[in-house]
């Protein structure tokens, strides 16, 4: 079953179960697939792949970050739950991201990999990573742990 029927699979469900916690996050995230649906139209593809949802559902959990950092400065507790329980709703169809010391071994494996010896080289280090750990590595913490290993 492709991640898209998984997701109106599961939209479906919490409408018949009146799930109000759910539902209006799983509209938005279909309504959202359906945008970029028809963005992409004009091209030869007309349908989106798993990938294509996946990186949109990180575009939506990273927007939804930013909201939060906002929010907590603000004082805005009401509002930053809110984004908190919609960020685990759309998480829950992403990969399980690594941990920071799982995210680090791998860095390491990929840095004696690519011969890096200085910061000159992340691009390389990067490059390398999101060819083969794009769907589990966080990437805004690993720009920071190829620094220090570099370093």
């Amino acid at each position: 079953m492709s991640l898209q029927n998984q997701i109106e699979e599961k939209l479906n469900q919490s409408l018949k179960n009146k799930d109000k916690s759910l539902y209006p996050t799983l509209r938005l995230i279909v309504s959202a697939i359906k945008d970029a649906v028809i963005a992409n139209r004009g091209k030869d593809s007309k349908e989106l792949t798993d990938q294509d949802i996946m990186s949109l559902l990180k575009k939506m959990v990273k927007q939804r970050n930013e909201s939060c950092e906002v929010y907590k400065k603000a004082g805005r507790e009401e509002l930053l739950a809110s984004e908190t329980k919609e960020i685990e709703i759309i998480s829950s169809f992403l990969p399980k991201q690594l941990s920071e010391e799982e995210t680090k071994k791998i860095c390491e494996d990929v840095i004696k990999k690519v011969g890096a010896a200085s910061i000159k080289d992340m691009g390389k280090v990067m490059g390398e990573l999101k060819k083969t750990h794009a769907d589990v590595l966080d990437f805004s913490k690993v720009g920071s742990i190829i620094k220090t290993i570099l370093n």
